[in-house]
């Protein structure tokens, strides 16, 4: 079993967290979600409509990389643009990236992007992240799921299924 840290900050797209987090559950994984800042976060539906609230596990900065597997970035405009200006949400991206699997999926390349982990990546992302993802090095891909080496990421809701499967997969090859 594989320990999965989920990062969010407020207003993230809900359904890109809540159902990886129980798919990667369901498959056997313990999972903790975390926030930047705030111990409730506001779950959203397409960046307008607010849906539910959540009570996370733990705060950023009670976090070490050292004690999970993988990064979850679930996506939703404000809240990856919110983390992706976050020194210590950056700082602990870049812990995961040489070993671990990081994984986001719709706006949540953003971080990989500010985080200067895009530069040599093949990344999925939501649509309108293409021109970001090619300014930084990377390249973008239209694609349900993108694995580059220990990256995985996404480019929406319907491709949950298959980021689900990607996940789990890279998940059970380094146990």
């Amino acid at each position: 079993m594989a320990k999965v840290l989920f990062l969010v900050n407020n207003y993230f797209e809900q359904v890109e967290m809540t159902q990886p987090r129980e798919g990667l559950q369901a498959r056997g994984h313990e999972v903790t979600l975390a926030a930047a800042e705030e111990r409730t976060v506001q779950g959203m539906q397409q960046d307008v409509n607010k849906q539910d609230t959540f009570n996370v596990d733990k705060l950023l900065s009670e976090v070490d990389a050292a004690d999970y597997d993988a990064i979850v970035l679930p996506g939703g405009t404000v809240n990856a643009d919110k983390l992706r200006i976050d020194p210590k949400a950056q700082a602990l991206v870049k812990q995961f990236a040489d070993s671990k699997v990081v994984a986001a999926i719709c706006h949540a390349p953003w971080v990989l992007v500010s985080s200067g982990l895009a530069q040599g990546r093949k990344l999925a992302a939501f649509k309108t992240l293409k021109d970001d993802i090619t300014n930084a090095g990377g390249s973008y891909q239209d694609v349900p799921v993108c694995v580059d080496g220990n990256f995985i990421t996404s480019r929406q809701p319907d491709d949950i299924p298959q980021f689900i499967d990607a996940i789990d997969q890279a998940l059970k090859a380094k146990g």
